[in-house]
C-alpha cells in the first residue's frame, strides 16, 4: 500500500469525525445523536417507526413533542425519534433556531411522520428528506402550525421556496397542498378565546374519534379560508368566551374545523393518509380529549384503524409542565438528555 493509500484510509474517518463535532459542538463532543429515541416496547405499535418533529418557536412544540413520543412508546409500542430545532452554536435545544434540524435522514425508513413546525428555512439538503418523505405515500400528521410550517425569505431562489405558506404556486404551499390549509387569521381571540372539539356531525363512528371525549383547548381557534382536495372535517371548533373549559361558547362565532382528514397523493403516484389538527398548544396535551384524539389518529395514519380502542392508556407519562406559550419563552438550555425516557 503506497503512502498517500496509508494515510486516506487511516485518516478520512478522523476528518469526517471533526466536521460533525464542528458542526454540532454541544451534543458531539459529548458523544450523544442531536435527536432522542424512544424505543416502543410492548403493544400494538411493536414493530412501526414514527419521526416527530418539533420545531415550532411559539406553542412549545419542544415539549409537547417528546411528551406524546413517550405516550405512544410506552403505551402502545411504537418506536419513536424526536427531532428538534438544535442551536447551531451549543446544540441545545433551540425553537429560534429555523434552519437546523438533525436527524431527517431518519425519514428514510419511517412508518409515519407527525409535524409540528413553524415558519422553517431549511438548507435543501434537509427539505428534501421532508418533501421526499411527503411524496412516498406514507401517512403525515401535523399539528397547529404545520400549516405554516415552512416560510422561505432567504433563500427564494430554492427549489423548496415554493412550499413557503404564502406560496402562490402552489397556492397556500405546503399547508394547502399536504395538509389541507395554511395559515389564515386567529379566529377566536388569541390567549382570550379557548376551544372546546365538538365531533362533526355524521364522523361519530369513525375511528380517530373512538373514545374520544371532551376535547378542550386553551389553544384557539384558526380561521379557515378552505380545506383542499378530498378533506373531511372530524371535529369542530367553538370558540368560548374565555380561558376555562366552563366558558360559554360565543355567541357570534361559528363552528370551524379543527381537525380533518385527507390524502395528499405526490410524485409516487400512492396515496398519503393525513391527518391534520389546528390545535397543539402546549397546554392542550394536558387534556385526555386530544391526547386521545392524536394517538388515535397515529393509528388511523398507519391503517392500524381495528386496534384502537376506546379504553386505551393516553395517560402521560412522567411530569409535564411546559412553559407558557410565546415567541422566546421556551426553556433555554435544553439538551437532549433532558428528554430521557424513565
Amino acid at each position: 500500500m503506497r503512502m498517500h493509500e496509508i494515510v486516506r484510509e487511516f485518516y478520512a474517518p478522523c476528518l469526517v469525525l471533526f466536521a460533525v463535532l464542528a458542526v454540532l459542538p454541544g451534543a458531539a463532543a459529548r458523544g450523544e445523536n442531536p435527536w432522542v429515541v424512544y424505543e416502543g416496547g410492548q403493544g400494538p405499535g411493536k414493530g412501526k417507526q414514527i419521526v416527530l418533529i418539533a420545531a415550532d418557536d411559539e406553542y412549545r412544540s419542544e415539549e409537547l413533542i417528546p411528551q406524546l413520543a413517550k405516550i405512544l412508546a410506552k403505551r402502545h409500542g411504537f418506536q419513536c425519534t424526536v427531532l428538534f430545532a438544535i442551536d447551531r452554536k451549543d446544540g441545545t435545544i433551540n425553537p429560534g433556531q429555523k434552519d437546523n434540524i438533525p436527524g431527517l435522514a431518519a425519514l428514510k425508513t419511517a412508518d409515519l411522520l407527525v409535524l409540528f413546525a413553524r415558519f422553517r428555512e431549511l438548507p435543501d439538503a434537509e427539505m428534501k428528506q421532508i418533501i421526499d418523505y411527503v411524496n412516498s405515500g406514507r401517512p403525515i400528521i401535523g399539528l397547529r402550525t404545520a400549516t405554516h410550517a415552512f416560510n422561505y425569505t432567504t433563500h427564494k431562489n430554492s427549489p423548496y421556496a415554493k412550499y413557503s405558506f404564502r406560496s402562490r404556486d402552489p397556492k397556500g404551499g405546503f399547508g394547502r397542498l399536504v395538509l389541507g390549509e395554511t395559515w389564515v387569521s386567529h379566529y377566536g381571540h388569541h390567549k382570550h378565546e379557548s376551544t372546546r372539539g365538538l365531533i362533526a356531525k355524521g364522523m361519530e363512528k369513525h375511528p380517530i374519534v373512538k373514545g374520544v371525549k371532551d376535547i378542550w383547548s386553551p389553544s384557539d381557534v384558526y380561521g379557515i379560508s378552505t380545506l383542499s382536495g378530498d378533506s373531511q372535517p372530524l371535529v369542530m371548533g367553538q370558540v368560548l368566551t374565555g380561558m376555562r373549559p366552563t366558558d360559554p361558547p360565543h355567541p357570534t362565532k361559528k363552528l370551524t374545523p379543527i381537525a380533518w382528514i385527507k390524502t395528499y397523493t405526490g410524485t409516487s403516484g400512492k396515496p398519503d393518509r393525513v391527518f391534520t389538527t389546528t390545535m397543539g398548544h402546549g397546554g392542550d396535551l394536558k387534556n385526555e380529549g386530544f391526547r386521545r384524539l392524536l394517538v388515535n389518529a397515529c393509528y388511523w395514519c398507519l391503517g392500524m384503524e381495528k386496534k384502537i380502542t376506546a379504553g386505551s392508556n393516553v395517560d402521560l407519562v412522567g411530569r409535564y409542565d411546559p412553559n407558557p406559550i410565546g415567541v422566546g419563552k421556551f426553556k433555554k438550555g435544553l439538551r437532549l438528555s433532558d428528554h430521557r425516557l424513565d
